[in-house]
C-alpha cells in the first residue's frame, strides 16, 4: 500500500505553486519585492500607442525601465521620502488623474459623438459661412484721422497696396498691400464684416470702419461663390472638436450637480 504524502509535503507542495503563481505574476523581483506583470504591459501598452513595434528588445527594455524605477523607489522609501506630506500630495494628484483619464476614456466610449452629430454641425457652420466669399484689402491705422487721410489720398489716385504696405499696422497683411484673400464674412468681426458686404468690386470704404483693432479703410477686390469642403474633407477635425465640447458639457453637468461647501 503506497504512504499517504505527510501534512508537511503537502505545505510544501502547496507552497511552491504558489510561488510559481506569483513568479508568474511578476515580471522581475528586486530586493525581495516582486515588480507586477501587469505594470509591463500597461508601460508595452503605452510604447506601442505610440508607434513602437512589439519586440523582444522593446520588452527587454521596458522590464529594465520598471527594475530601474522599483530600485528608485525603494531607496526613497528607506529615506521616507514617501511619508513627506507634499510628496503624499503628489502621489495622490497623480492617482486622481489616472482615475480621471480611465472615467473619460470610459465615458467617451459610452457617449460617441454620432455621424448625425458630425453632419449637423457641418450644416450649421456651412451655413454660417454663407454662399459668398469675399476677396478684401484693407489699412488698418490707430486713429480715425489717419484713416480719413487714407481715404483723402486714395481719393487723389493713390494705389491701395502702396498705401496697406508703407501705412498699415497690420502685421500679418501690410506686406502683401493689406490682401486678406478669400474668406467668409463669418471670420471678420461685425463691423468690419457688415461694411465690406456692402460694398461693390473695385469700391473701398468711403468712412472708417472701427473696430477694437483700431479704424480700417476696407477695398473689396472681387466676390465668387462659396466652395465649402465636403464633408468627408473636414469630418477628421469636426469629430474630435464635438467630441471634446461634449465632454465639457458633462464635467459642467457634473460640477453643476456637486455639493461643494
Amino acid at each position: 500500500m503506497k504512504a499517504l504524502p505527510s501534512r508537511l509535503a503537502l505545505c510544501l507542495v502547496a507552497g511552491f505553486a504558489a510561488l510559481s503563481v506569483q513568479a508568474a505574476d511578476t515580471t522581475a523581483t528586486v530586493n525581495g519585492k516582486g515588480i507586477p506583470a501587469s505594470r509591463l504591459e500597461v508601460m508595452l501598452g503605452e510604447q506601442r500607442a505610440q508607434g513602437a513595434p512589439d519586440s523582444p528588445q522593446l520588452r527587454d527594455a521596458v522590464r529594465e525601465e520598471l527594475i530601474r524605477r522599483e530600485v528608485l523607489a525603494q531607496e526613497a522609501a528607506k529615506l521616507g521620502l514617501d511619508k513627506k506630506a507634499d510628496v503624499q500630495a503628489q502621489m495622490d494628484l497623480a492617482r486622481q488623474a489616472i482615475l480621471i483619464r480611465a472615467y473619460l476614456q470610459d465615458w467617451v466610449k459610452k457617449n460617441p459623438v454620432s455621424d448625425a452629430d458630425v453632419k449637423k454641425q457641418y450644416d450649421t457652420i456651412v451655413a454660417e459661412l454663407g454662399t459668398t466669399e469675399y476677396h478684401p484689402r484693407h489699412i488698418l491705422v490707430e486713429t480715425e484721422d489717419a484713416a480719413k487721410e487714407i481715404i483723402v489720398k486714395l481719393q487723389g489716385g493713390a494705389k491701395f497696396d502702396e498705401l496697406a504696405t508703407s501705412s498699415s499696422i497690420d502685421p500679418g497683411s501690410k506686406e502683401r498691400g493689406g490682401d486678406l484673400g478669400w474668406v467668409s464674412p463669418a471670420r471678420f468681426i461685425k463691423p468690419f464684416s457688415d461694411a465690406m458686404v456692402k460694398l461693390k468690386k473695385g469700391e473701398y470704404t468711403a468712412a472708417p470702419v472701427q473696430t477694437d483693432f483700431g479704424y480700417h479703410v476696407i477695398l473689396l477686390e472681387d466676390t465668387r461663390t462659396a466652395q465649402p469642403p465636403a464633408l468627408d474633407e473636414v469630418k477628421g477635425e469636426l469629430q474630435p472638436r464635438l467630441q471634446q465640447d461634449k465632454v465639457e458639457k458633462h464635467i459642467v453637468d457634473l460640477r453643476s450637480k456637486a455639493t461643494v461647501q
